[in-house]
């Protein structure tokens, strides 16, 4: 499997899917799309690493510098890594991550968007 971004939308929010790997030779394109993305200030990002099959110290690190950029923002962020996919989840569980990056096990744990707006 080849490594891709995928711009797209999940649950009515501004979207990435990410595919493949993402280690130091592909975390600056996942930096790339989402500073491409949070350049258009979304209300909210989703990133979706369901498809991710690997996930190093570079990729975290990208995913709290995201983080910490939408808070500045004030743009609501969720990271989708189901729990069974365990090359990505555990060095994010391992690393402390989940207290930076706001987790969420799947899609359907989106809050829902209504006008526009989200809503718990």
């Amino acid at each position: 499997m080849l490594f891709d971004v995928e711009r797209t939308t999940i649950a009515g929010r501004a979207a990435l899917t990410v595919r493949g790997e993402v280690d130091i030779a592909t975390s600056a394109q996942v930096a790339d799309a989402a500073a491409s993305l949070l350049d258009t200030a979304p209300a909210g990002l989703v990133i979706d690493l369901s498809p991710t099959r690997f996930l190093d110290s570079s990729g975290a690190r990208v995913l709290v510098a995201i983080a910490r950029r939408c808070a500045a923002g004030g743009i609501e962020l969720h990271v989708i890594a189901p729990p069974t996919n365990r090359p990505v989840r555990l060095p994010l569980e391992l690393l402390q991550l989940d207290r930076v990056v706001p987790l969420i096990g799947s899609a359907g744990e989106l809050p829902s968007v209504s006008a526009g707006r989200e809503t718990p």
